[in-house]
């Protein structure tokens, strides 16, 4: 069509019924946008909650999109009716029909108070302060609906994934809280006698505070994701939750610990006992074998055995007081120190013993490596050999007198030995005089 207006080429009535077709199905989109979002639960929790911070900006101005844009809705609907009418007169529409149709259709036909938008406390189209009126084109005001939209509903959408996720987890962990707390003050985990009773109250005022934050404030907790512009991209923030349900499970473990001592702890207290017990009877005997050393072993330097462990046995009598006391929280921790201490002093006792013992051992060691060879030399047919005697029982009465020589007492088993060596005119080297020792006997 070649005739033109104040908006270009006049449409002719194909155009005009095409785009009255697109129009009219944007309008029942948007239509239905509105709807859902007007019944979105997330906006029915804002409208009645009491919002504090962020949360409480955002929304103020989510309402004065949201009021706009019904405002917007409203003139475009007027606009869509109008333009309906104008074509519904005739079948064949006229060349003013047209023209008027074009104007409204492609042109800034809409005209929309400029109070709305400052009632609504909302943005203008072109930014600033609002103006009495402002004029849009149809495709300029579906754009700008879409606009408050999305904004609008990407701020219902986060806060309504908030409220959906935080407050009841919450609400569980609490649960727990409670239940474990009760655990807790029947094993004597209070606050001021135990850390874990202290971590349960931190946890109860954290969990509260928290609960109290994301219903006034939830966008405080809300992450957007980066780089995503549709509509509630994102996800709630849950680092504090998740760091106080870390505490309390720690605490969890604490109890669980503490009732594994309560079931468990006359048995542990009485193998206690039995291990003090014992490290204290190898203390006793390493005492007696060291006089018995002094005796019978000269020039010989003979540790000193220490005396029983006292610091242990009172706090094993603690631990039984604690037990007796059901002071479970103070047990746990005094038992586990005492079965390690326990165990030391045990190992501690037997070094010390054979410490003490063993030049007693040297000398059973060379006693018996005499009768050895002594007997080996009988079976050979040597036992007569005056030599032989003589260093046998030089050898002999060194090691069965006392106080008896260790350092003097191996010389004279190694003479006996040299001496059955070169007796029996082999190689065969003999212990102390170089070379590896013969360890395998005399009957070897």
């Amino acid at each position: 069509m070649g005739d033109t207006g104040p908006t270009g080429p006049v449409m002719d009535r194909d155009e005009v019924d095409r785009a009255l077709a697109r129009l009219g199905a944007e309008h029942e989109a948007i239509e239905t946008s509105l709807l859902a979002l007007q019944d979105h639960a997330g906006r029915r929790l804002l409208e009645g909650a009491e919002l504090t911070g962020v949360t409480a900006e955002r929304w103020s101005a989510a309402e004065a999109s949201i009021t706009l844009l019904w405002t917007y809705f409203d003139a475009y609907t007027g606009a869509l009716r109008t333009a309906r009418e104008i074509r519904s007169r005739r079948r064949w529409s006229s060349r003013e029909d047209l023209v008027e149709l074009t104007e409204l259709l492609r042109g800034e036909a809409v005209t929309v108070a400029g109070s709305a938008a400052a009632t609504a406390n909302a943005p203008t189209l072109h930014g600033g302060p609002g103006r009495l009126s402002e004029r849009y084109s149809l495709v300029t005001l579906v754009d700008r609906m879409n606009q408050l939209y999305a904004t609008s509903l990407d701020m219902v959408v986060a806060a309504d994934a908030v409220w959906s996720a935080l407050p009841a987890r919450i609400d569980l962990l609490a649960a727990e809280l409670g239940r474990t707390r009760k655990l807790a003050h029947s094993v004597g985990v209070r606050p001021g006698e135990h850390p874990a009773g202290d971590d349960l109250e931190r946890i109860t005022r954290t969990l509260t505070r928290l609960r109290e934050q994301v219903v006034c404030d939830p966008l405080a907790f809300w992450t957007p994701a980066q780089g995503s512009s549709a509509p509630g991209g994102g996800r709630p923030d849950t680092t504090v939750y998740d760091r106080e349900a870390r505490a309390l499970e720690e605490v969890r473990r604490e109890i669980d610990a503490v009732l594994a001592v309560r079931q468990d702890a006359e048995q542990r207290i009485v193998r206690l006992r039995d291990v003090l017990s014992r490290a204290d009877r190898t203390l006793a005997e390493a005492r007696t074998a060291r006089g018995e050393v002094l005796a019978k072993i000269a020039a010989t330097e003979v540790p000193v055995v220490g005396g029983p462990p006292i610091v242990l046995q009172e706090q094993l009598a603690a631990a039984a007081e604690y037990r007796r006391h059901a002071q479970w929280h103070r047990l746990s921790p005094l038992l586990e120190s005492l079965e390690e201490k326990a165990e030391d002093e045990l190992l501690r006792a037997r070094e010390s013993l054979t410490a003490v013992t063993a030049p007693l051992a040297v000398r059973a060691e060379l006693r018996g490596r005499l009768d050895a060879y002594k007997a080996k030399m009988a079976r050979l047919g040597h036992a007569e050999d005056p030599e032989l005697a003589e260093k046998y029982e030089k050898a002999r009465r060194m090691l069965w007198s006392a106080p008896c020589d260790l350092r003097v007492a191996e010389q004279a088993v190694l003479r006996y030995q040299h001496a059955a060596a070169e007796l029996l005119g082999t190689a065969r080297r003999v212990p102390g005089q170089g070379g590896p020792v013969d360890r395998t006997g005399p009957g070897a």
